[in-house]
C-alpha cells in the first residue's frame, strides 16, 4: 500500500487526483503506463474508485459537521437545564428543609446525581411533581419560582431529550460513514499502491515524471 500515514484524508485525494490525471494526459508517462499494463481503461478503473472514495469522504465529512451541530445543541440545552434545575434545587432544599417526606417526593434528597440519566430523571420528577402539585407550588413561589418558571423547565426538559435523540442519531449515521470512507479508502489505496509500484519500474530513470505522479512513496 502507498505509504501515507502523515497524509491527510483530503491530501490523499489531492495526492491521487493529480497522479491520475498526469498519468492520462502527460502523453510520456501515459505511453510508459500503458505498457505496463495501465492504460485508459485501466487508469479509468483507478479515476471511478477515487470518485467513489471522494463521495465517502465527502459524506463522512457532512455526517461530522450534522453530529457535531447536533451535539453543539444538546450540550447548550444540557447546560440550560443544569443551571435552571441546579438553582431550583437549591432553593427548593430550603424550602422543604424540615419536610423530608415533600423533599423526598421532588428527588431533592441528598446529593445531585452525577450519571447523566439519574440526573435528568431527578430533574423529570422535580418539575412533574412540582407542576402537577399546587401546595408544593405555593412553597416554591416564596423564593421566587413559579408556576411558568416551572413549565419552562418540563419544556426544556422535552428539547434537551429530543436534541440527545438527534445527536444519537447523528453520531451513528457518523460513525457508519466513516466506516464507508475506511472500506472506500482501503480500495483506493490498494489500487494506488500497485499504480506507484508500477510506476517506480516504469519510470525509474526518469524521476522527473515520477515527480509529476505526486510521488511519496519510498524506495
Amino acid at each position: 500500500m502507498a505509504s501515507r500515514t502523515k497524509l491527510t484524508d483530503s491530501a490523499t485525494l489531492e495526492l491521487y487526483r493529480v497522479a491520475l490525471e498526469n498519468a492520462e494526459t502527460q502523453p510520456e508517462i501515459s505511453a510508459i503506463m500503458a505498457d505496463l499494463g495501465f492504460d485508459s481503461a485501466v487508469i479509468a478503473e483507478g479515476k471511478a474508485l477515487l470518485t467513489k472514495t471522494r463521495t465517502a469522504y465527502d459524506a463522512n465529512k457532512t455526517e461530522d459537521d450534522e453530529t457535531s451541530a447536533a451535539y453543539a445543541d444538546f450540550s447548550s440545552k444540557k447546560e440550560q437545564l443544569e443551571d435552571t434545575f441546579n438553582i431550583h434545587r437549591k432553593k427548593a432544599k430550603v424550602v422543604f428543609r424540615n419536610d423530608s417526606l415533600t423533599a423526598d417526593k421532588l428527588a431533592i434528597s441528598g446529593t445531585m446525581p452525577r450519571t447523566y440519566i439519574k440526573w435528568l430523571e431527578a430533574a423529570k420528577k422535580f418539575y412533574s411533581v412540582a407542576s402537577a402539585d399546587t401546595a408544593v407550588q405555593g412553597k416554591l413561589s416564596r423564593l421566587k419560582i413559579s408556576v411558568d418558571d416551572l413549565t419552562a423547565a418540563n419544556t426544556l426538559i422535552s428539547e434537551l431529550e429530543t436534541a440527545r435523540a438527534v445527536y444519537l442519531k447523528e453520531k451513528g449515521e457518523s460513525q457508519d460513514a466513516t466506516k464507508g470512507k475506511d472500506a472506500a479508502f482501503a480500495k483506493i489505496d490498494d489500487w494506488m499502491s500497485e499504480f506507484y509500484a508500477v510506476a517506480k519500474i516504469g519510470l525509474e530513470d526518469n524521476p522527473q515524471l515520477l515527480e509529476a505522479l505526486g510521488k511519496t512513496i519510498r524506495g
